[in-house]
């Protein structure tokens, strides 16, 4: 029996072989194109939210950070008041004129809470951190800065104000101003910790702290050129007035 063993077609002149290479290559250059903008853009949107992440980190750490030191200066301002207490108290001859600056010693941290709220109420924002532990000691901290500021800072005011603590020698000598020394030294080593934790988490050190206030800083400073730029326009204005009501006299006179 004889077998004949015909070549195809598409392989003759080796035309069908040539196709084959070309649609292979093209296919391989097309897949390639579409890894690389894929690429790309994965490449670019992480960038974007590592970035994203990084701001909102600095903002709460910049924040916490603030917000200690509102707290330290209460704290020295509670400080000052025991050593005023311990003078009246060793002198008595003192209270009249010593009253006075224990009124003026009176802690009013200052500090906002637009940075908690933005943080703690914006589940995108948590997300793109994406740092459980991180979320956890940063709202800790701000119970803590609440709390520092209810249980000792309005209490201390409430105290003095209902209570007319200051008016007499005993109400002066009998105000529990240790209490609140301890209370507040004891939540302020908290907070700290926190504050610390927070920087080792993410791994932020006191050098990027430096270089984002000083970004910070410049940023505040713009915002206080443009509020004199402003004021100059309102200098204008007045002058502008100025020579309305000279117009009006000259008006008037004849």
């Amino acid at each position: 029996m004889n077998i004949r063993l015909h070549t195809p077609k598409s392989m003759k002149n080796g035309s069908g072989i040539a196709s084959w290479k070309q649609f292979m290559l093209s296919l391989l250059a097309t897949t390639i194109s579409i890894a690389l903008t894929f690429g790309t853009a994965a490449g670019v949107d992480y960038k974007k939210k590592q970035k994203e992440k990084y701001e909102i980190v600095m903002m709460v750490i910049y924040d916490m950070y603030n917000s200690l030191v509102a707290l330290e200066k209460a704290d020295s301002m509670i400080c000052q008041s025991i050593q005023l207490q311990r003078q009246i108290a060793e002198d008595t001859t003192l209270f009249d004129t010593m009253k006075f600056q224990l009124g003026m010693l009176l802690p009013k941290p200052q500090f906002t809470e637009t940075t908690e709220k933005i943080f703690s109420s914006n589940i995108e924002t948590i997300n793109t951190v994406g740092n459980v532990f991180f979320t956890e000691y940063v709202a800790e901290f701000y119970q803590d800065r609440q709390y520092y500021k209810t249980i000792i800072c309005d209490s201390i005011y409430k105290n003095v104000s209902s209570n007319y603590s200051f008016t007499t020698l005993k109400g002066c000598l009998n105000f529990d101003y240790s209490m609140y020394a301890l209370l507040s030294s004891s939540l302020l080593d908290t907070m700290w910790k926190l504050y610390e934790r927070c920087k080792q988490i993410m791994d932020i050190s006191d050098k990027k702290i430096e270089v984002y206030q000083m970004k910070r800083k410049q940023m505040e400073a713009g915002m206080t050129e443009k509020t004199v730029t402003r004021r100059l326009t309102m200098h204008e204005i007045v002058q502008l007035q100025e020579k309305i009501e000279n117009a009006k006299k000259k008006i008037t006179q004849e």
